[in-house]
C-alpha cells in the first residue's frame, strides 16, 4: 500500500489550526503539526495544539523563538494592554497591537523547512480574511507570493510538488465552526483566548471574533 502523502499543519491549537489539521487528514494526508512558541502571553495554547495533535491521530513539533523584537505586540509583552473594542470595529481600525512582525512569515518559513526535511508535499495554514483582526500576513496576496517563494527557496525548485494551502481563506468564523463540526474536530480541547489565562477572557478580539462565529453558527462552543 501507497503511503499517504505529508502535510506539515501550523497548528497553534485554535479554531481555525485545529480545522486545518482535521481538514488535511480529510484530504487523505498524513499530517505532522507543527506548534511555534514565540513568547506569547496565551502560552497555554501549546497545550491545546499539543492535546488536538493527539486526539487527531498527528506527529507533533513544538520548536521555540526568542526574537526579542517580537516584544512590540501586545501579544508578547505582558505589560502592554490588549485592544478591547466593539466587535464592529474589529479590523477596521489598521493594523492592531497584537499584530506580531511577520509572524506568518516565520511561521511558513519553519513549515517550508520542516517539509522540505520531511519530503512533505503540502503546508496547511489557517490564515482567514474575512473575520480578523486587520493583520497584513492574512490576506491573500501574501500566500500566493509564499507559494512562489517557498517552491524556489527548496530542494522542491529541482522537481517534486510543494503545495500551500488556506482551506479558510475566505471563509468568516460562523462557515470556519460549521466545518470544524463536520470535520468532527474535538473544539473542546482549543483554545483562542489571547490573554490565556484559566478561562477565556470573552473581551480580546480573538474571543468576540470566536463567540459570535458560533452564535451565527448556531450552536454552542464545546470549549466553554
Amino acid at each position: 500500500m501507497p503511503s499517504k502523502p505529508k502535510a506539515i499543519v501550523l497548528l497553534s491549537g485554535g479554531l481555525d489550526s485545529s480545522t486545518c489539521l482535521y481538514w488535511a487528514k480529510s484530504k487523505g494526508y498524513a499530517a505532522h503539526a507543527l506548534a511555534v512558541s514565540y513568547g506569547q502571553r496565551h502560552l497555554r495554547e501549546i497545550n491545546a495544539a499539543r492535546a488536538v495533535a493527539k486526539a487527531a491521530g498527528a506527529q507533533f513539533t513544538h520548536v521555540t523563538l526568542e526574537l526579542p523584537w517580537l516584544a512590540t505586540s501586545s501579544l508578547v509583552n505582558k505589560k502592554a494592554k490588549l485592544p478591547a473594542i466593539p466587535l464592529s470595529r474589529i479590523g477596521k481600525e489598521g493594523i492592531p497591537s497584537t499584530y506580531v512582525p511577520g509572524r506568518n512569515l516565520l511561521f511558513a518559513s519553519l513549515a517550508a523547512s520542516l517539509a522540505d526535511s520531511l519530503g512533505a508535499q503540502a503546508i496547511v495554514i489557517g490564515a482567514n480574511a474575512l473575520d480578523y483582526s486587520g493583520y497584513p500576513d492574512c490576506r491573500p496576496e501574501f500566500y500566493k507570493a509564499l507559494r512562489l517563494a517557498a517552491v524556489r527557496g527548496t530542494r522542491f525548485a529541482d522537481g517534486g510538488t510543494l503545495k500551500i494551502f488556506t482551506p479558510l481563506i475566505n471563509l468568516d468564523k460562523a462557515g470556519i465552526a460549521r466545518l470544524a463540526r463536520r470535520l468532527k474536530v474535538p473544539l473542546e480541547l482549543t483554545w483562542s483566548c489571547y490573554a490565556g489565562g484559566k478561562t477565556p477572557c470573552g473581551v480580546c478580539d480573538s474571543c468576540k471574533l470566536r463567540a459570535a462565529g458560533f452564535d451565527r453558527a448556531g450552536f454552542p462552543d464545546p470549549a466553554l
